[in-house]
């Protein structure tokens, strides 16, 4: 039987009206401490994106996914000093409570045995 690792991790939302509480997937955050992974994987869909918040401006939206994406991988060079903290801090920060237009979910646990197809089975299961 293959080695089961623990993970976490939290839904990519856009939330454009925060006061109604409405949001759309894009994406999903994985993060697995015992194999040192800490990955997201977002798309949006700009048709769904604009029946569902016609007032949304895109390109901010993917501004605001960049950053998150660019802190996850713990690129220095985007500016932030939240890309050089460890992996478990980076996760922890980019799945705290905030009230914009990017958020996260809850977080969940789970068990896998490979991060990186997980990341991507839920990215299908929550996203697509």
């Amino acid at each position: 039987m293959p080695d089961r690792f623990l993970y976490e991790y939290a839904v990519l939302r856009i939330v454009p009206r925060v006061e109604r509480e409405e949001f759309m997937n894009v994406g999903v955050v994985l993060y697995c401490p015992s194999r040192g992974f800490l990955a997201c994987v977002s798309q949006i869909d700009a048709n769904r994106l604009s029946a569902f918040a016609p007032a949304t401006d895109l390109a901010e939206v993917e501004d605001y996914l960049n950053a998150f994406r660019q802190i996850c991988e713990g690129n220095r060079q985007c500016g932030s000093p939240i890309a050089a903290l460890p992996a478990a801090s980076r996760f922890r920060w980019l799945t705290a409570t905030r009230s914009t237009v990017l958020q996260t979910s809850k977080v969940h646990p789970g068990f896998c045995t490979d991060p990186d197809e997980t990341l991507r089975r839920l990215f299908e299961q929550q996203v697509k």
